[in-house]
């Protein structure tokens, strides 16, 4: 396995979606995510980093550092030693610099019966890490005694890493004759007052799956456009009671996985953005007025040719001989002042829904549950992630601002809904919360 890794080029660039997190960097951000697995039984720290060394090399887009060059960054096999196994923290998804780590963009924490994989977005998107995940954890409960096979997300290590793996699938796609366009628009931005650098405030509700299917099926909608709905409809209550001069639309950044619509077993990133939203300037928008609107727009601009065409875009300006012939430096001027200036602007907050998590038959006694984390906002406001694993749905909120006005409405329509949540927070507040929804 060694002899065909190291037959590789040495170097690669970075992937479409790759490129811009190093240029968004700053001191005080980083696009960093988390992925977490809760077990059944307190985690070996021991055995666990035997895990973490036996299986990086299995996923060589994983096992690099980040470099720069004069025109581009690029990625290049890193074989110091690490990325180390260390216990949790309170405040995760912190900065993640560059050089630091030996050079690794991962951090594993453990604590209990948890293990947590946080990743820099460059990459991967949260599918592929999800494998790297599930893979270590499986050689884990291994070196622990427990038969695990291969298969459902858990990769074989005796196997050489495919070539697929490791392809910028946005470049093998993107075949689209129109392009998309890109103005959307200004979005209502969240009020708040910001948090001191270095914390990361989380939310999480705990929900039954059965639950939330049977009451989408109700609605005849997806469980995915059920929670944009109601995020949407916590967006709107917020709008409201800021009680702002002139009200703007409320708008969702949401990352769609495009292996779901064209095959690849890439591990890197392979992922865009839609955009759904509501205007509260045409009116008072009941629920189920949200919801419908939510469905329609979902089942309109998420399938094979829209998607396409939005990708076809971006791979287009990459492509650009005049672009390929500006140095980075400017190339990470004008791609900083566009989001700051422009795209940052065109959403409220983020959602991404990670779907159902499988594993093989044998692994499914010893995990309770998955877990995933957004990072730290690029601007003050609150972002939300939703993973599935057994009857277990995990809906986690991470915001850098003191008020958590999203996130309790966001949860009372789910009470009001008839869903049974359980709160779990690293905020100090008032305990009685779950009586307050």
């Amino acid at each position: 396995m060694e002899k065909k890794i190291n037959e590789r080029k040495t170097w690669y660039k970075l992937d479409l979606s790759a490129n811009v997190y190093p240029t968004l960097q700053r001191r005080n951000f980083s696009n960093v995510y988390r992925l977490s697995i809760v077990l059944k039984e307190d985690i070996d720290p021991g055995l666990l980093q035997k895990a973490v060394d036996l299986t990086l090399p299995r996923f060589p887009a994983f096992k690099v550092a980040l470099h720069k060059g004069l025109f581009w960054r690029y990625f290049e096999p890193n074989n110091r030693p690490g990325p180390f196994v260390m216990p949790d923290i309170v405040n995760p998804c912190m900065p993640m610099s560059f050089k630091a780590n030996n050079g690794y963009l991962l951090r594993l924490y453990y604590y209990r019966r948890k293990i947590s994989l946080e990743t820099f977005h460059s990459l991967s998107d949260g599918n592929g890490t999800l494998c790297l995940l599930r893979t270590i954890t499986a050689v884990y409960l291994r070196l622990k005694g427990h038969a695990i096979p291969d298969g459902n997300g858990v990769m074989d290590l005796s196997e050489a890493p495919g070539r697929e793996e490791m392809e910028d699938a946005y470049l093998r796609y993107a075949s689209s004759k129109v392009k998309s366009p890109r103005k959307r628009g200004n979005a209502y931005r969240v009020r708040g007052h910001k948090e001191p650098f270095y914390t990361l405030n989380i939310i999480q509700g705990l929900i039954p799956t059965d639950q939330i299917l049977q009451l989408s099926r109700s609605y005849k909608v997806s469980v995915t456009e059920y929670l944009n709905a109601v995020l949407l409809y916590a967006l709107l209550q917020k709008q409201k009671s800021d009680r702002v001069f002139r009200e703007k639309p409320v708008t969702l950044a949401m990352p769609v996985n495009l292996r779901r619509f064209f095959p690849s077993k890439t591990l890197r990133n392979f992922i865009t953005m839609v955009y759904p939203s509501i205007d509260p300037r045409m009116g008072d928008y009941t629920f189920e007025e949200i919801l419908v609107q939510v469905h329609h727009y979902m089942r309109y601009y998420i399938n094979s040719k829209f998607l396409n065409a939005d990708i076809t875009t971006n791979v287009a300006a990459q492509q650009s001989f005049l672009i390929r012939l500006v140095p980075l430096f400017l190339k990470d001027f004008v791609v900083r002042q566009f989001y700051i200036r422009v795209q940052d602007h065109q959403s409220s907050a983020g959602l991404t829904n990670l779907g159902v998590v499988q594993v093989p038959e044998e692994m499914k006694e010893h995990v309770e549950r998955f877990e995933v984390l957004m990072g730290q906002p690029f601007s003050p406001r609150t972002n939300c992630a939703v993973i599935s694993y057994g009857n277990v749905l995990s809906i986690s909120f991470t915001s850098s601002i003191v008020e958590t006005d999203v996130e309790r409405y966001f949860f009372r329509k789910l009470v009001q809904d008839g869903i049974h949540v359980k709160i779990e927070t690293n905020r100090n507040i008032n305990p009685d919360i779950n009586r307050k929804l």
